[in-house]
């Protein structure tokens, strides 16, 4: 073995070490995944000629555990205590002034967190290196989880920086974030796989799991909120001190955090917290308030079981109990069945709740639903409410034999959860309402004043079976319609006109193809620069566009060479439907070739409008902010995605200068 050898492991593991902490732990990936892939596969291989070089705290070394018989025993060093609760103002200020009176009447600052739904865990690092992860258990006895937190990519196997304790435990909490709950449950049940109930409950899970491969499956990551104790070197002043360390060394934290110089100020980040819970990536029920002086934490000490120095502000519960009255199947645009369980009202997560959707059969049998039974409903972030456990069960659910809305045969394709109409769209109104409401959207042709209620109109007297259908609709003949006088109907006709300019990439979106949204029509239109090319392309070149995978492409590839659709399509373009060419645009938009994001809450114009204002200006609209951002429109309430644009020193600009801006390019 030469010293080359062990020099290139070193510079391989630190290399990887540095983009792993970049991607998981910052969200600002340097590297392209290819790159990554490259100097992974190249540490395998160099392990694999020399095994003997293996370390325990090597990248290659995450998922590398046998599955366990069971969890060990774990006995913490310093016990981790349950927090007390309040759900007031008042409440809070009694806790304070209880801690105020401990301290002699002191003044006190705190440092307040959301409390994330998730998971607690004790991490140990010896010498910079993960020794040992375990569960809260009862406070005093965990149990030994290291293989499985291991697997997790934003938990460092190593520390960095200087100043790193000998030996020191760091606590904090396993979560799965809202956007990777929902891609994990829609994998699975593309797979008919059993999905997870809610996230908390699926991190709890998967940190159980015997088999650590199961738990590397698993979306998992987490934010550190505290030290335990600490043996050798610094010993922080401040928890928001402790919090800055930590962040230096590696370990994530939430950038949420933030310090309280008084009680007001405390209850200004709670409410604040309370108006943005939705918009933020995970689950929480409240907000952790600490004392933020660790000398003060020591002298207010703790009860048995709970800290006087720290508690949990409690927010309205995202999850109730309620009972199923009934089952109703809606019918969307491709036909897909969707069966719908009608609720007795229960408010939850602020709103009063009565229909929960069971996304397909195979959800219903996962939940062993029946019409009667006592739920829990869960309304989390901007998802429908959901129907997530059962509490008691009564008679069967079916899927019906035929279409509620045609009648025509429900299929239900092999391999596939959803059930289908199996009638063309223009043979079903429901399908052709959900068609055309589509078609009319603001993302796709946006007809300005084509509603919902008036779609519904025109279907149900048979003006509307096709999209071509709505540009040979005549003044006369919508002014009889209810509600829709004169005026209104030539309004909508100037309306529809006007949507006849359009772009390719908004008419292939309004054409309504399975699985094709926005992005991946927009790719689309970049890659082949006109509709003709695209509707004769087979799938193996419609495989070439970015984005498009087998089965999008085959969707793609049977719409257009369908007789119906072809018939759609050429309506469409006898009716008048036109878009500038492709290279033309690409050269005078704007803001081609940039990418903006959009954070925090709009309140002159929604954000799927700020979006769309964007992607007409040329912009890419993306969901993250990265060293390659061009600029950020940061509205009321932005929180992590500002701080990090602020870090990578992303320009950034208010609500108000985003209308400046979109008004001087109206103006051009």
């Amino acid at each position: 073995m030469s010293d080359a050898v062990q020099a290139r492991l070193d510079a391989l593991r630190t290399r990887l070490d540095h983009h792993n902490h970049r991607y998981h732990v910052l969200d600002a990936p340097e590297v392209a995944d290819a790159e990554y892939d490259a100097l992974f596969d190249e540490l395998l291989a160099l392990e694999k000629e020399h095994p003997e070089l293996i370390v325990p705290d090597s990248p290659s070394q995450r998922v590398g555990a046998r599955p366990l018989a069971e969890f060990a025993a774990v006995t913490h060093e310093v016990a981790m205590l349950s927090l007390e609760k309040t759900a007031a103002p008042a409440e809070l200020r009694d806790w304070a002034n209880r801690c105020r009176t401990r301290l002699n009447d002191e003044s006190l600052a705190f440092c307040c967190e959301p409390k994330i739904d998730g998971v607690a865990v004790a991490l140990v690092y010896e010498d910079g290196r993960l020794a040992l992860a375990a569960t809260r258990g009862d406070g005093r006895t965990g149990e030994d989880i290291t293989a499985n937190v291991r697997t997790i990519p934003a938990v460092p196997l190593r520390l960095r920086g200087d100043g790193i304790p000998a030996r020191f435990e760091v606590r904090g909490e396993i979560y799965i974030a809202k956007r990777d709950f929902a891609a994990f449950n829609e994998r699975a049940r593309e797979r008919g796989e059993r999905t997870l109930v809610n996230p908390r409950n699926g991190a709890a899970g998967s940190l159980r799991q015997l088999d650590p491969k199961i738990t590397a499956s698993r979306p998992l990551t987490i934010y550190c909120y505290s030290l335990g104790w600490v043996e050798g070197g610094w010993r922080p002043q401040t928890q928001t001190e402790a919090l800055e360390r930590m962040a230096a060394w590696g370990l994530r934290t939430n950038p949420e955090a933030g310090l309280a110089a008084d009680l007001d100020a405390c209850q200004a980040y709670i409410d604040d917290i309370a108006c943005r819970r939705e918009a933020l990536a995970y689950d929480i029920d409240g907000v952790v308030v600490k004392v933020n002086a660790l000398d003060q934490q020591q002298r207010l000490g703790a009860m048995t079981r709970k800290p006087r120095w720290a508690v949990a502000y409690k927010y309205p519960a995202q999850e109730a109990a309620t009972r199923v009255l009934g089952v109703e199947f809606q019918v969307g645009r491709t036909g897909a069945i969707t069966p719908v369980a009608k609720l007795e009202p229960v408010f939850v997560g602020g709103v009063t709740v009565s229909n929960a959707t069971l996304h397909n059969m195979d959800e219903v049998a996962r939940l062993g639903l029946r019409i009667g039974d006592r739920v829990m409903v869960r309304r989390a972030g901007d998802v429908i409410p959901q129907v997530v456990s059962v509490i008691l069960e009564q008679s069967a659910i079916e899927l019906p034999e035929s279409c509620p809305a045609c009648g025509s045969p429900v299929v239900r394709p092999e391999g596939e959860a959803v059930a289908r109409c199996s009638a063309a769209p223009t043979r079903c109104p429901a399908q052709r309402k959900e068609g055309l409401r589509h078609f009319a959207s603001r993302l796709a042709m946006d007809i300005e004043g084509l509603g919902e209620k008036l779609i519904d109109q025109l279907v149900e007297n048979d003006l509307a079976l096709a999209p071509a259908d709505l540009y040979r609709l005549e003044a006369e003949r919508l002014s009889e319609l209810p509600r829709m006088g004169g005026k209104s109907a030539q309004n909508l006709l100037d309306a529809m006109q006007a949507s006849k300019t359009t772009t390719l990439a908004r008419f292939i979106y309004a054409l309504g193809i399975r699985e094709v949204g926005e992005a991946t029509a927009q790719s689309l239109a970049n890659h082949f620069g006109d509709l003709e090319h695209l509707r004769t392309a087979t799938p193996e070149v419609l495989e070439a566009v970015p984005d498009v995978g087998p089965i999008v492409a085959e969707r793609i590839a049977a719409y257009f060479g369908h007789p119906d659709n072809a018939k759609v399509v050429d309506e469409l373009l006898a009716v008048g439907i036109t878009w500038p060419a492709i290279e033309a645009v690409a050269d005078s938009l704007p803001l081609a070739g940039q990418t903006w994001v959009l954070t925090g809450s709009l309140e002159q114009m929604p954000r799927s409008e700020a979006k769309r204002r964007l992607t007409d200006l040329g912009a890419k609209v993306a969901g993250s902010v990265s060293g390659k951002t061009a600029q950020v429109v940061a509205g009321p309430g932005a929180g992590s995605k500002l701080a990090k644009a602020e870090q990578l020193e992303v320009p950034v600009m208010d609500e108000a200068e985003f209308m400046d801006f979109l008004e001087t390019q109206n103006a051009r």
